[in-house]
């Protein structure tokens, strides 16, 4: 009989598995809600500290008038418009990914996913999404795991080494060649078939950790190390 936790688990499989590309577009549209949502936040910060300068200098020295309050206003368009225009921050470099926090590690790989896309063939892209709903789904589990723990260490090794490491090594195929079969398959293949293992590699520890079986999720430690490192030697 199925306890309360397996049917969460199986239902939320479920989920996953039925994602379609409706989805994995709203996906997309919520990363770019979240980076307008920052811009704002970044712009409205900054026309605050602007006010709230003038409010203290007025109230200090004296009232601002007519010329000090356009001062005001221009400056707040100024700050407004180079915030609204500058630069995304870049992705996490994977040597950061390493680094990063356990819990600020699902957040963090997915936007070096977004960073990959054009650098990936365009099958790969709904594999990148499907990836990104894995680490939101395991993010809540991770809060309850001590960053020291080896089920923490499998975690970080398949997410922030493993993977970036198999996408850098695709990524370093010339153009020409990722087309060419090797042994039988051709790197673009083995692409999607890496990204689609690491997608579920992923899902099966959320399970392990909602069912609290760390034993299970530790013997997942060199996994795909094992499988793509020993076809390549």
């Amino acid at each position: 009989m199925m306890s309360e936790v397996d049917r969460q688990i199986a239902r939320s499989n479920e989920l996953l598995d039925r994602t379609s590309e409706r989805y994995r577009r709203s996906v997309g549209r919520q990363h770019r809600t979240n980076e307008v949502g920052r811009r704002l936040t970044r712009i409205a910060a900054a026309n605050g500290v602007i006010l709230l300068a003038a409010i203290i200098f007025g109230l200090a020295v004296g009232p601002l008038g007519l010329l000090g309050a356009v001062g005001v206003i221009a400056l707040m368009i100024l700050a407004t418009l180079m915030l609204a225009m500058a630069p995304s921050a870049p992705p996490p470099s994977p040597e950061k990914l390493r680094h990063a926090p356990l819990t600020a590690l699902p957040a963090q790989t997915g936007r070096w996913l977004d960073a990959q896309r054009l650098a990936l063939p365009a099958p790969a892209v709904p594999l990148l999404d499907a990836i990104s709903i894995r680490l939101d789904t395991l993010k809540p589990q991770l809060a309850g795991l001590a960053d020291d723990a080896p089920a923490a260490a499998e975690i970080r090794k398949l997410v922030s080494e493993q993977l970036p490491e198999f996408v850098d090594d695709y990524k370093k195929v010339p153009p020409p060649l990722r087309n060419v079969p090797r042994n039988g398959k051709t790197p673009d293949a083995q692409l999607l078939d890496g990204l689609k293992l690491i997608e579920q590699e992923i899902g099966e520890m959320t399970a392990d950790l909602a069912q609290g079986d760390l034993d299970s999720l530790a013997t997942r430690g060199r996994f795909l190390e094992i499988k793509y490192r020993g076809d390549e030697a």
